[in-house]
């Protein structure tokens, strides 16, 4: 099955998880893509949503859902997404749209996360989808010899700056074992915005979408 018809039907599968007149969280990537497109045909069962990047509020005023903010709404029932890469302990690496730190916000700031991926997201470890950190400028190289400290590798993400106005690097050569830990040290490094690992706030629930059928990790 393509992989474009899988990723549809994870995403019809979080229509579940949708109640009458919730404010939904949505996501980047092409997966939510899918989920908003989902979402438009139920658009009268709920209030709004609100999205994590600039290309998804576009995505969602296309179909007519309103797109709110966060600051005017407050705590959400509901937040769908996808991921870069996902463990049976429905750890998460996102950023590879470079949302993350939006993502990470509206996911914190929702009861339950969904996340919807095929099967060729889910993994025993995290790492090797290099790991976005999201920084300030001006600390770019900073926060690069820290990281290489933790024996990363970080790499520019070249002509790229995120909806806040900051740089991406992406950190390769990371066997993530201890997430949680990683999430915190990293966090803690002057300069740095969002680490791309979601540990602390983990996937509530993760759709995982296969040829024959889907799974649900809780």
């Amino acid at each position: 099955m393509p992989t474009d018809d899988i990723k549809r039907r994870v995403a019809e599968a979080a229509l579940d998880y949708v109640e009458v007149e919730d404010v939904v969280g949505v996501g980047t990537g092409t997966t939510t893509n899918f989920f908003i497109d989902a979402l438009a045909r139920i658009k009268g069962k709920i209030d709004g949503a609100v999205a994590s990047s600039e290309a998804s509020a576009q995505r969602l005023k296309s179909h007519g859902i309103p797109a709110l903010d966060l600051n005017h709404v407050g705590e959400l029932p509901l937040y769908v997404d996808g991921a870069d890469e996902a463990t049976r302990h429905r750890h998460l690496i996102k950023g590879g749209g470079g949302a993350l730190t939006r993502e990470k916000i509206v996911a914190g700031a929702s009861h339950k996360f969904v996340c919807i991926i095929d099967d060729s997201k889910l993994v025993g470890v995290l790492g090797n989808f290099p790991l976005p950190v999201e920084v300030i400028p001006i600390a770019r190289s900073f926060v690069a010899r820290k990281l290489v400290n933790m024996n990363g590798l970080p790499e520019l993400r070249e002509d790229f700056k995120t909806d806040n106005g900051n740089l991406i690097l992406d950190v390769h050569s990371l066997d993530i074992m201890q997430p949680a830990k990683l999430e915190s040290e990293i966090n803690n490094i002057p300069g740095v915005v969002a680490v791309g690992i979601f540990a602390l706030r983990p996937a509530d629930v993760i759709i995982v979408g296969r040829e024959d059928g889907m799974e649900t990790l809780t």
